[in-house]
């Protein structure tokens, strides 16, 4: 294995947690893989950007290759990060579209920040507000400390995304509390690996997530209070939703699928496995105190020892293919329009 930075040890989990998954699941995932020769040709792009921590490109730092950029940018660029972690908070404005952002693996490349606030924005590592952003093989963490529960010090946020048609394929993403901060717009995940342990996917954006891996970190400081994702949905007329399709769920704690943080909340679990870190009512309402009528927390022929049907919230739904064929489908997002791949 060849020598990684000092400041690594997260990669070097995430290198194995790859192998491990990789190895788990090509058995019943014979897909096609996009990667990123093919997400460079389908894009279309011509012009490259090189970062290489060690100065052997053209910069050294993400955030500069990034402001190299021109405002209003309207033609693809590739920002090519090269291996190694690039400790910066890294923000791509919303006058910087059309970038994609290339690295060398998700246990290769990161970007890392220790920063816990009172304001999740704040806190991110990465701060995605540009239309029009594509991100392969990069890994994410905030490695702030957990502190205490229920307070500020938890909030340490990895990505932070708020802009229309954002696109993660093969990414990882690493904190405790509220990890992925997914917030507006229309985006996709194919192939990533997103790790929490309380309220860890949550905003109000309309998004899938295709193949993901789902490891929940056990926070001692608690019983069975966290939720992997906690999405606001606040009535009927909006289309945002969390839809999971054949993923898998597991880890070392004890959490709910999601919590609802809106009367219209909506996350569907797709042909997913699930282990016994679901507890057995699969869903909570804790923090909303209206009805539940409208709440769409919904599962589809899911599987393992966390999916059994007894015990699972009232409102909770069990769901069929008519169900869910609209939000299967890449229109959910209107992905056709604007996607390179999808799977």
């Amino acid at each position: 294995m060849p020598n990684l930075p000092s400041s690594s040890s997260f990669l070097l989990s995430a290198i194995l947690i790859f192998c491990i998954s990789h190895s788990a699941l090509a058995t019943n995932h014979a897909e096609t893989i996009a990667d990123s020769p093919m997400l460079t040709q389908k894009l279309g792009i011509n012009r490259t950007i090189k970062v290489d921590i060690n100065g052997n490109g053209d910069f050294t730092s993400v955030q500069a290759a990034i402001d190299s950029i021109p405002e209003d940018n309207s033609q693809w660029v590739i920002v090519h990060i090269r291996k190694g972690v690039y400790r910066e908070k890294v923000r791509i404005r919303s006058n910087k579209p059309y970038i994609f952002l290339r690295g060398n693996g998700r246990g290769r490349t990161g970007i890392t920040w220790s920063q816990s606030s009172t304001d999740n924005v704040a806190s991110a590592t990465v701060r995605i507000e540009a239309h029009d952003v594509i991100v392969f093989g990069i890994s994410f963490q905030n490695e702030a400390p957990t502190g205490r529960a229920y307070t500020s010090q938890n909030q340490s946020v990895a990505v932070y995304v708020a802009a229309e048609k954002v696109a993660f394929y093969h990414c990882s993403f690493y904190s405790t509390h509220n990890t992925l901060f997914d917030q507006k717009g229309r985006h996709y995940y194919a192939n990533c690996y997103i790790q929490g342990s309380i309220d860890f996917i949550f905003g109000r954006a309309r998004t899938i997530f295709y193949h993901p891996e789902i490891f929940v970190v056990d926070d001692k400081r608690l019983t069975v209070q966290g939720s992997i994702t906690a999405h606001n949905r606040e009535n009927a007329e909006e289309l945002n939703g969390y839809i999971f399709i054949k993923g898998m769920v597991y880890g070392t704690g004890a959490v709910y699928l999601g919590r609802a943080k809106g009367p219209y909340s909506r996350v569907i679990f797709s042909e997913t496995y699930l282990s016994k870190t679901i507890v057995p009512a699969g869903w909570t309402n804790w923090s909303h105190s209206g009805s539940t009528k409208n709440i769409v927390h919904g599962e589809y022929n899911c599987r393992g020892p966390g999916a059994v049907r007894e015990g699972r919230a009232p409102w909770s739904m069990q769901l069929t293919k008519k169900d869910v064929e609209q939000f299967l489908s890449i229109d959910y997002i209107d992905g056709k329009n604007w996607l390179p791949v999808w799977l």
